[in-house]
This record gives C-alpha cells, structure tokens and sequence, in this order.
C-alpha cells in the first residue's frame, strides 16, 4: 500500500553578482528593508547599515532591494566605495551619486539651488583645506539630498564602506547625524565584516552611528545549506548530481559567490579549490607579515582546526613570535581563536587555499612533523584518523595503513559507519602499496575480509549500491583455494546487499551458491547466517515453501549454537512469511520475541528489522496507535547504534511520516518530513513522500514535477513507489485519465518482482487511476455514446480486476489489511460508477472502509458519496454528507477538496443558492478569461496562444473551472456558465 516495504523486499574584491543571479534565502532581510523603505515613503527616514562577508550576497541584496524601491516610485541612486590603497579619491561615492542625479531633469532645480556640491564633480581641494568650505560643502550635499526627496522618495546606496576614504566617511557621519533623515530618504550602506580589523578606520564611525536613533545594523549571515542547495539547482540548468551539489554545499559554508565559483568550476576541476577563487582568498593572506604566513601554512597542513600547542611545535618558533603571528592572523579574520585553547580557519575554502599553495615538498614535510608528533603522544584511538591521513599525506603508507584501520576500529565502537567505511576502503587502497611485511597481521586482516566488512558499514550508512560494488569486488579477490566458509560468507552478503537493492533474482542465485559450499553437519554459525539469507531470498522470488523450511531448521541449528542474532533474524522471516504473518497473532508473537533475542546479543540491525516488522504489522492491521510507539523505538535505537541511515531506520522514518498523514496531522507531517529531509539528504524519498501526497491535496500540482524528479537515475524500489502514488493521484487531480492509467501501469510494472508478485500498492493505483477513468466515462455515458464510453468502461475493468486479485493475494500472500481493503472499497465503487454511475451503497462502504483512521480519503469518498445522494434525490443526507467534506477539507488546508465539495452544493442546491455575481466571485479573472475562450470552442492550446501562457497552465485553469463549476466537462461547464449568467454570447459579425 502506501506504506514501505521491507528492505529484505528488495581577485582583490569579490566580483559583483550577476543579475541572473537568484536571491535565495533573504526573504527575512529583504522584509526588514522593504519595511524600512515603506516607512521612508512616509517621511521616517532611516538608514540601515548592511554587514557581511565578502561573497554573502550583500550586493544582490541591494539590487533586489533597489528594484523593489524602483517599482515603489522611489528614486535609487549608488555610490561604491573603490579599494584604492592609501590614495583614495575623495568623495568617490558621492561624486558617483551626483553625477547620476545630474544626469535626471527632475532633479535640476535642485542641483541648481546648491552650486556648492559641484566642488564634488571638480576636485573638492577647496572644501579640503578650508574648514568653512568643507561644512558649507557637506550642508550643501544634505540640502541637495532633502530638496531630492522632496521631489520623489529617495533611496541612497553606499557599496563596500570599508573602501571608503577619510572624507567620504565624515560626510556619511554629518548626513546622518545632522543632515537628511527627517525627509522622504532611506539610507542603505553595506561594508565587509571580515574585512574589519582592529584598526580599521571603518570601526570607530560604525560604533559612533549605531548609536543614533534613527540607524539600524543588518548583518547578513552566511545562508543555510537547503537556500545553497536551491540556489546551486536555480544557477545550473542541468541536472546536477545530487553528491555535486552535496560537495558544493558542504565546501561554501553558506556562501553565495564561494558557491557559484564552485558550481562553475564543476566541469573543470577535480579538486582543490578554482583559480579565481584561491586568488581572492589568498589576498588577505598575502598582506600578512612572513611570520604570519609561515604560521598559516603550517596550520593549513594541521587542518581547519589546531591545537596551540600542537602548531607551536610544528611551526618551531619561539612564543612570542608565534603568539605576534597568530594576533596578526587573528586580527585579519583568517585565524578564529577558540574557547579550547586552539585556532580554526575563518572558511574551509581559505584553509584550502593557502594549503594548495604549498609547495609539494613543504607539504610533504609538515604533514610529516604532524605525523610524528601525534604519534609522539601515544596511539589514541581518537586521533587515528589524523595520524592515518598526515602519515599518507607524508608517504610513509605502512604507518598510513595502520592508522586507518585503528581509526575504522574507532569509527565502528563509536557507531560511525560512514566513517568506518571510509577509513576502510583507504586501507584497502594503501594495502597493495605496502609490503607483506609491513602490514598489520592478524585474525581478519587479509584483502577479502576487509572488503567484506567495507561493505557492511557502507550498507549501515545507506551506501546501498556502494555496499553492493565493494562486495563484488571481494568475490573478485577469491582464489580458486580460498576458504570455503570465507567464499560462502562472500557470496551471503552479497546476496543481503542485493536483496537491498531489489536484484532478487541475483540475490537467490548467490544465496543459493553460498549454502551448497557449507554442510550443514556439522553445524556452524556461517552456515546459519548462508541459510538465514537464503530464507529471505527465497520468499522473494516466490519460493515461500523454502523459505519456511530452510528458515526452521536453520532455527534449530542456531538455538543449539545459541546464536542469539541469528535466531532473532531468523523468528522476524519467519513471522513475515508463515500463516497470518506478521500481522497474525503469531507472527506478533515470534517478532517481540525476536526484538529481546536481538537485544540481548547487542545486534542492532537485526534489532531494527523486528521493530520496523512490529509497526508494519500494526499499520497493516489497521492499528494505527499501535504502530507509533514501535517507530519511536526503532528510530531511537537506530540513533543510538549510528544507524540512521541504514534501510530499516530509513523506512520507518517514512512509515511515521505515513501514519501523521494518514491521521491528518499535516502540517506536523510537513515539518517531520523537512526535519529528515535537513538531517539526512540523501534518503529521497524515505523523507519527502508523504509530504509531497499533502502538496498535492493542497492544490500544490509543481510537486508532481518534484515526484518526477525522484526517478532520475538508478532505480530505487521507494522512489518509484512514492513517484507513482503521486504522479497518478496527479494526473487523477487534473483529470487526465491516461495519464493516470500510464502511471499506475509502469509503476506496478517496475515494482512487480521476479516471481510475478505484484506490489501492496497496486490497490491504491488503480483506485485513483480509476477516478480519472469513471471522470471520463460520465460524458459519454450521459450522451448515449456507447462506443466513447466502453473504452473507459475496458479500462475500468481491467483496473478493478487488478485491484480485486492484489487485495486478495498481497505480497505475503495473504489478504490485505484494512487499507487494502479500503482502497479496494473506494476502486470497486469507482468502477461502478465508471460502468453506470455514481452509487449510494458503494461509496458508504468505501467511507465506512477508510474510517479505520485515514482522514483524507474517507473524506474524499464521502465527497463521492454525497453525490451518488444528491444523484438518488436524498438532498438531506448529501448536504450533511458534504458539510463533513467540508469541515474536513477546511481542517486540512484540502483546498481542491473543498472547492468541489462546494461545487456538489451549488449544483446540487444542497445550500441557498448564490447569485450570479456570487457565483462568478468563485473563479479567478483568468479562469473567467479561460472560460470566455472555453466558451469559444477553443483547444487548451488555442487558449494558451491567446492568453500567452502554456497549454499546459491553460489545462489546470480548465480543470478548476470544471471543478469550481461542478462540471464533469467542457461542454458541462460553458453550459452552466451560460445558466449562471457567468458569462455572455459573443456577438455575431453580422449584429
């Protein structure tokens, strides 16, 4: 059904912005300055002082701001401050400003009325030297300014005030402190925070303003990474991949330009940092004493964190030199002290920098000093994987090699499969590269088995193709003699890794291989996990019987090896597969058994899937209540095991966001889905699922492009699932019937297995593929043409008998439970009234179906079933039926929902009738164009030419109209417009 299925299922200045450039992530800032220039337009000037770092956005900020003030009526003028060293221009911005305002006629009585401010345009040498000139000079400016404002609202700008020279400074600090803001003027002035050192001359002034009242400070802080994440999608018109953007937004840090230099340099660059960037970033570098520098490079090879300590010894110079260097660094913002005694980079992106341009043999012999100074300290576990990454760094691998798999050691203690996979898979990288000799000896250490453990943390980390590749690869390192337990552990978890991702017809053959190479006598533990694994392959290519069989002597063999995990592993096969299932008060039986078993080995995966099969039984029994506490257990223990990411956690999280779904709890689905969505970014359609189904009710139909979105590369078992539902309650919504028919069919055909075992979810396609089909079925039918109205009748068929066959025979081969039922319920009332209408007796089982807790489509059918009341002449029972559609509908934000349930009483009089000008008040002025055309005979196409707009938008604007007028067709609905008086006969070229 809607809910899972199981995992055993399957340069000096940072360039301005570009004005295609998307302002994305500033809606709070641009609010506060769209606030502050509103009230400017009455009279209340203000300024605001705008502080950033370079490349936050402040620029783009500005030109949205300025062109909102534009469409305002007020008058933008800029003046950027230039970065000219010791020898600035002065009054630069200012000139820039009178020049612009000179340039307007409607200015010219001003600028007339102070000849003073041309000493600007000159040199401005005069107010220079002359104290009486330089205030008459800066009254003059001020007056020019108030006299500007006077004639339309004014917004001035000041670019990059840290560049700003001595008088451009004393100016600013006269017109704000005396002069302009008591008229029609708001002053907007951004600088670079990071920019600010100590000395700055910029400080004292920014400290003095900010004391006036009617001066206010924005500080642009660095975007976060779901704004830099739509922003990379928003610059780049491919499809970008989803680890690219990942790697851009991690390396930006919420920086707007460090992230389009970075998608910019995606083509060309494997690594590193690009070339344009790495200049801008080393300038402040380049301004530091030698000294300074000298510390900088040594603290790039530590990290983007180091110890003081730590880099004292490294960087070998005496303590004053080095804390002289460091207040230097500090001072400059590329160094951060922190409150642990050590230092970090400012921007990972700088420490990149300055790393990069290292020279190959310094940075060999820095990473070598760290290496040995680490090691000096003793072998702590937690700095293993520092030790591992300046030993390979430094070329001495053997000790790199050691390093890592202390640190894999560590990462997996801790519950940091990711981790763990990675320190891994360097060891395997580095183990050819090192002598026999010198590699790490022991039980478990050799090429085959280190790949095989890579793979298990990789698929604990979600890595699921990964873990797949990496098993594969220890199948390629056997030797023809290799041990036959080590050869049938191969090819066991490559079976598990393949079942993951749905190969199971692959995953059975490797099974299968796995237990012909281990006799069963004498027993032994790696027999139990090949029959454990060949157990579930089997029940998934259809082969239940084998699955039960091998699944209870392998039981047996493990009780008498007391293998607590295995055993565990073994009771939750056995409750998905034997009679009643795990819904069936055995199986419930075998997996609460199977839950303390696994507990008490300390086996959390095994843990996890009886607690994912216990809320799965409950959901499937109807039990909703029930399922809930099994979830928040489950994704508990996954969180504490660091394996959140892993299959069982990532489909429980998105059964939880199903039943908040399901109850109607929306909105609270809404923000559990974009909370998982934050947390873990590459669970696609584990987090976003049901929160997509609620767009849609919402009248959102831009998420059936977000579900289409989710079959883009490799095929994922959960993304077509979800993809499906939505797409073809999408096309149902829009009333496109083949659509809908295409989507139901290419789904079940993409997650039907290698047996022939369609998917739980097949019930709920056809049931909304079908009510596009009954849609269009109802024109015809109502005509009398009976050739139109059997193609949709065929259709109906067919889709109710592949409803009927799935609801009875579901995966585990049992009837499905209350939701099947239900969606079979709503299916088969659907077909009738395909076939010959709506029916009463029908849709009031398909309501009395879903009242098992699905608040949304009980609604929906009771929508349907109002209808087959209204149809019947029970106008009473429809109105109540429909208050409750509406009630319903209002409490979910349903808007689509609700305007058809208010179509049903305008059409079927259930409420006082409302007058034409009332009822031309529900359609928007589009929708009263589309239907003037609609009227015309006119195609969605045709529509769209005249209207520029798409066909596409003119289509939804057709489909509301239909559902707005309660209409079940064009024709329908231009007829009851005429009734309506909502619209007029065109008149004839004759009259």
């Amino acid at each position: 059904m809607s809910q899972p299925r199981a995992p055993e299922k399957k340069v000096g200045s940072v360039p301005q912005a570009s004005s295609v450039t998307p302002v994305v992530g500033r809606d709070a800032e641009l609010t506060r300055l769209s606030r502050v220039l509103g009230r400017a337009r009455g009279g209340e000037a203000r300024a605001v002082l705008i502080a950033g770092d370079a490349g936050v956005g402040k620029t783009r900020v500005l030109d949205e701001v300025g062109k909102r003030a534009a469409e305002a009526g007020m008058t933008v003028v800029t003046g950027h401050c230039v970065d000219l060293g010791d020898v600035g221009l002065p009054y630069l911005p200012f000139t820039e400003i009178l020049g612009v305002l000179a340039a307007d006629e409607r200015f010219a009585a001003a600028l007339a009325a102070h000849p003073v401010v041309g000493r600007m345009l000159g040199a401005g040498s005069d107010s220079a030297r002359d104290v009486d000139g330089r205030l008459r000079l800066f009254e003059g400016m001020a007056g020019l300014l108030a006299d500007v404002a006077g004639v339309a609202p004014l917004l001035l700008v000041l670019e990059d005030l840290h560049w700003a020279d001595q008088s451009s400074r004393d100016l600013l600090r006269f017109l704000l402190g005396r002069g302009v803001l008591r008229h029609r003027l708001a002053v907007f002035a951004s600088y670079r925070a990071d920019d600010l050192h100590r000395r700055h001359p910029l400080r004292p002034l920014l400290a003095e303003l900010i004391r006036l009242p009617a001066v206010e400070r924005l500080e642009l802080r660095p975007l976060g990474d779901s704004d830099v994440a739509r922003l990379v999608r928003q610059l780049e018109r491919r499809p970008l991949a989803e680890a690219t953007v990942r790697r851009i937004v991690e390396r930006a840090e919420g920086n707007a330009f460090y992230a389009e230099e970075l998608l910019a340099a995606t083509d060309t660059e494997s690594g590193g940092v690009p070339s344009g960037l790495a200049d801008v970033l080393l300038i402040r570098f380049e301004q530091l004493s030698d000294t300074a520098q000298q510390v900088l490079r040594t603290a790039a090879v530590a990290g983007r964190r180091v110890e003081h300590e730590l880099l004292r010894e490294a960087v070998g110079l005496p303590e004053e030199e080095l804390e002289s260097a460091l207040r230097e660094a500090v001072g400059r913002q590329l160094l951060v002290a922190g409150d642990d005694d050590t230092y970090s980079f400012r921007h990972a992106l700088a420490r990149e920098a300055v790393y990069a341009d290292l020279l190959p043999g310094e940075r060999a012999r820095l990473h070598g000093a760290f290496a040995r100074l680490l090691a000096g300290r003793g072998r702590a576990a937690e700095s293993a994987a520092e030790r591992a990454h300046h030993f390979r760094e430094s070329h001495d691998l053997a000790e790199a090699l050691t390093a890592s798999l202390e640190a894999a050691d560590h990462a997996q203690r801790v519950g940091a499969p990711a981790e763990e996979q990675r320190h891994l898979e360097t060891a395997l990288d580095l183990w050819p590269a090192v002598g026999a000799e010198a590699r790490p000896s022991g039980r478990g250490v050799d090429r085959v088995t280190l790949t095989l453990r890579a793979s298990a943390a990789a698929a604990h980390a979600g890595e699921l193709h990964r873990a797949v590749s990496l098993t594969r690869s220890a199948l390629a390192e056997l030797g023809q003699d290799a041990d036959s337990e080590l050869a049938a552990r191969v090819r066991y978890t490559l079976a598990g890794n393949l079942l993951s991702v749905d190969s199971l017809t692959s995953a059975f053959a490797y099974s299968s291989e796995a237990l012909a190479m281990i006799p069963e006598d004498p027993p032994s533990r790696t027999w139990v996990w090949a029959a454990a694994t060949h157990a579930m392959a089997a029940r998934h290519v259809g082969g239940n019987e084998t699955a039960l069989r091998v699944a209870r002597r392998a039981l047996s063999v493990a009780e008498e090896l007391r293998m607590t995990d295995a055993q565990a592993d073994l009771l939750v096969s056995l409750a998905v597969v034997d009679r009643g299932g795990r819904r069936g008060p055995e199986g419930r039986e075998r997996l609460l058994r199977a839950r303390e078993l696994a507990r008490s080995s300390g086996n959390a995966a095994v843990e996890l899937r009886a607690l994912f099969n216990l809320a799965m039984g409950s959901y499937e029994s109807g039990a909703l209540a029930e399922c809930v506490p099994w979830l928040t257990e489950g994704l508990d223990r996954a969180r504490r095991a660091g394996l959140l990411s892993s299959p069982y956690p990532l489909e429980m999280r998105y059964l939880r966001l199903v039943v908040l779904h399901v109850l109607g709890r929306w909105d609270e689905c809404v923000r559990a889905a974009a909370a998982d969505a934050e947390l873990l970014p590459t669970a696609g359609a584990y987090t976003v699922g049901p929160a997509l189904y609620v767009a849609l009710a919402r009248g959102d139909m831009t998420a059936a492009d977000r579900a289409r979105a989710l079959l883009d590369g490799p095929f994922d078992w959960m993304a077509v699932l979800v993809a499906g539902i939505a797409l073809t309650d999408a096309a149902a919504l829009r009333r496109d019937p083949e659509d809908a028919v295409r989507w139901t069919r290419s789904t079940v055909a993409a997650l039907t297995d290698g047996a022939g075992a369609r998917p739980d979810v097949t019930v709920r396609l056809a049931a909304l593929a079908l009510s596009a089909v009954a849609d269009a079925a109802a024109e015809p039918r109502s005509a009398g043409d009976a050739a139109r109205a059997r193609r949709w009748t065929d259709t109906a068929a067919e889709l109710v008998e592949l409803a009927r066959a799935t609801a009875i025979h579901g995966e585990d081969g049992a009837p499905q439970g209350p939701e099947g039922q239900a969606w079979l319920a709503r299916a088969e009332a659907e077909w009738i009234r395909a076939v010959s209408g709506p029916d009463a007796a029908a849709w009031s089982q398909a309501v009395t179906a879903f009242g098992y807790g699905d608040v949304y489509e009980q609604a929906r059918c009771r929508l349907r079933y109002a209808e087959a009341l209204v149809a019947a002449g029970r106008r009473e029972e429809a109105a109540a039926e429909a208050r409750e559609v509406r009630e319903t509908a209002d409490r979910l934000g349903a808007t689509p929902l609700r305007e058809q349930a208010d179509a049903l009483v305008r059409r079927g009089r259930l409420a006082d009738t409302p007058d034409a000008d009332e009822r031309a008040g529900v359609l928007t002025a589009r929708e009263q164009e589309v239907l003037r055309l609609l009227a015309l005979g006119r195609s969605n196409r045709q529509i769209g030419e005249e209207l520029f707009i798409t066909g596409k938008t003119a289509s939804v604007h057709v489909s509301n109209i239909l559902a707005k007028l309660g209409a079940s067709s064009r024709g329908e609905a231009v007829a009851i417009a005429y009734r309506e008086g909502l619209i007029t006969p065109e008149p004839s070229a004759s009259g």
